[in-house]
């Protein structure tokens, strides 16, 4: 009976020697100059070079330092005019030709077409939320000061009672006109061709104004204003004026 227990015990003590050293060689041993674990929450300013990651194939990849790689971009980066584009616009040797194109070097982000393009949409927006009544539009595409007579001539409009009922057909045209570089501030003037429809009810629904079946040609020059030295690319209407 004991030599039976005994070679249990051996047996057991064998297998159990085999286990520790098996885990032993898989799991290895710490020696103080273990990798910390990593913390996607832990703050890694300071660093050099802050993050790694390993992706599936077991691959180091490396984050760049985004500051450095940022001033580098900035340090070669250069202002590249598209002649006919600005031609397009106005010619070289003309004053609104050259102020366009010091705009430009000014700002990296201008482009005369596509600041036109903006300005056809800006201004069917207007348009139409002052027709609306929709001070919230009105208040994020114009300056103070226009905002302020937007929003009076509504106000008045709604104690007459009245109501104005307006549908946009289309821009014919919108050239720039004039161009203004000062400081930081750039103020570009157009000259919108469009074509509306609108007319003006009383309080009992009578046409007082307008006529809700003829098309009629507005011509409106209106300014607008961007600081070039801010993140927001959005330009402000600052200033309206009808021509008819």
């Amino acid at each position: 009976m004991n030599e039976t227990f005994d070679i249990y015990n051996l047996f057991f003590l064998v297998l159990a020697g085999v286990v520790f050293w098996r885990l032993r060689n898989a799991l290895g041993r710490r020696t103080g100059n273990e990798r910390k674990p990593y913390d996607p929450y832990t703050s890694t300013e300071g660093e050099e070079n802050p993050v790694a990651r390993n992706d599936n194939d077991g691959n180091v990849i490396t984050l760049p330092n985004n500051s450095k790689t940022q001033k580098a971009k900035t340090e070669v980066q250069t202002t590249v005019i598209d002649d006919k584009a600005f031609d397009a616009v106005a010619p070289a040797d003309s004053a609104l030709g050259k102020t366009l194109r010091k705009i430009a070097a000014k700002d990296e982000t201008f482009h005369p077409t596509e600041f036109l393009d903006g300005a056809r949409f800006a201004y069917e927006m207007i348009v139409m939320a002052f027709a609306a009544g929709d001070r919230k539009s009105l208040k994020s595409l114009l300056n103070r000061e226009v905002y302020a007579g937007f929003d009076q001539a509504i106000s008045e409009r709604e104690d007459r009672g009245e109501v104005l009922e307006s549908s946009f057909i289309g821009i014919e045209k919108a050239n720039i006109i004039d161009a203004s570089l000062r400081a930081k501030k750039v103020r570009l003037t157009v000259k919108f061709l469009s074509e509306l429809i609108t007319s003006t009810r009383d309080l009992d629904g009578k046409i007082i104004d307008g006529d809700p079946k003829k098309v009629t040609e507005v011509t409106d020059i209106w300014t607008f204003e961007r600081d070039i030295t801010e993140s927001d690319p959005n330009w402000k209407l600052v200033s309206t004026e009808t021509a008819n």
